[in-house]
């Protein structure tokens, strides 16, 4: 987002630190020095040796921990980690990285409490299914949040934009966006999974068939 546009507002942070955490003066350092930069437009830190209980309100288990905006950080971070985080709390591009991120450190309970919350992230979930290249634990880490939502209307929403993956280069895509597609449990799904019958892979015709008798629309 571009800070010179008068709509702009930095976001505001969160610190929760530790006495002897090693890391946490690091991060507290860097934290100040974005807040003087403009880059954060509030800082607050809390030392939990005083106040315990909102580690437990919020459910953190180590420090630092660190919330920019709508982005939860656990760990030690860098500056530009922190600032980068910082310039995309706005932006569909920021909160699909932060998403990829939370899932490649295995973190899905925590996407699966912002999805109850904003049930529009789902469309950046799927949004992550575009990139053959993203990461195996990211992709398992898609499964398990699909296969939580199977049958309701939220993924059902998200029927078009599933469609549009069966277009995909690539034949994995396709096979996952496929599979998902049956996992919505509506009719609708199957204008964008009979066409995968005749894929030229056959992984993939494999899972149209599968996906098409799951629907009972064969």
């Amino acid at each position: 987002m571009n800070k010179e546009n008068s709509e702009y507002r930095a976001p505001e942070a969160l610190m929760l630190l530790g006495t002897h955490c090693p890391h946490c003066p690091s991060v507290l350092r860097s934290l100040s020095e974005l807040v003087e930069q403009g880059e954060l437009s509030k800082l607050e830190v809390v030392n939990l040796k005083q106040h315990p209980d909102i580690a437990q309100k919020l459910g953190v288990r180590s420090v630092p921990w660190v919330r920019i905006g709508p982005f939860e950080l656990a760990g030690l971070r860098t500056l530009e980690e922190l600032k980068r985080w910082a310039h995309t709390t706005a932006t569909h591009q920021g909160i699909r990285d932060y998403l990829g991120a939370m899932l490649a450190e295995g973190e899905v309970d925590k996407v699966l409490a912002m999805i109850v919350n904003e049930g529009a992230l789902m469309a950046r979930v799927i949004e992550l299914l575009d990139d053959a290249d993203t990461k195996i634990n990211i992709r398992l880490g898609i499964g398990v949040i699909m296969e939580e939502y199977q049958g309701t209307p939220l993924l059902q929403e998200y029927i078009p934009q599933l469609g549009k993956l069966t277009l995909h280069m690539d034949p994995r895509v396709r096979g996952d966006a496929c599979h998902y597609l049956a996992l919505s449990h509506s009719y609708r799904a199957k204008v964008y999974i009979q066409p995968l019958l005749q894929d030229e892979n056959a992984d993939v015709r494999e899972i149209a068939r599968e996906s098409l008798d799951e629907l009972e629309l064969e």
